[in-house]
């Protein structure tokens, strides 16, 4: 006996990811501790992001958070390196 199963995936279908909100202060911390995670793991790997995680304290951020910053940060300094970055007034 043999029975067929249907999958039907809708492409149109979007993730969405809720916005992350961060205070001036979890920022300051989120740079010092990328920074001070470089005295004790390697960049990128599982203990660096959980180390800046816990670091950035308040509610405290995922490392899924803090990875996001992280890229969003990058995109600012390159933005600023080539000189394509609008300070908000």
């Amino acid at each position: 006996m043999s029975s067929t199963i249907s999958v039907s995936i809708d492409k149109t279908a979007t993730k969405t990811t809720p916005v992350s909100t961060w205070t001036n202060k979890q920022n300051q911390n989120f740079e010092v501790a990328l920074s001070d995670a470089m005295k004790f793991h390697d960049f990128g790997t599982v203990d660096y992001w959980n180390y800046v995680a816990k670091e950035v304290g308040g509610a405290g951020k995922t490392v899924e958070e803090v990875k996001e910053q992280f890229d969003k940060l990058e995109k600012d300094v390159k933005k600023i390196e080539d000189g394509n970055y609008k300070a908000e007034v």
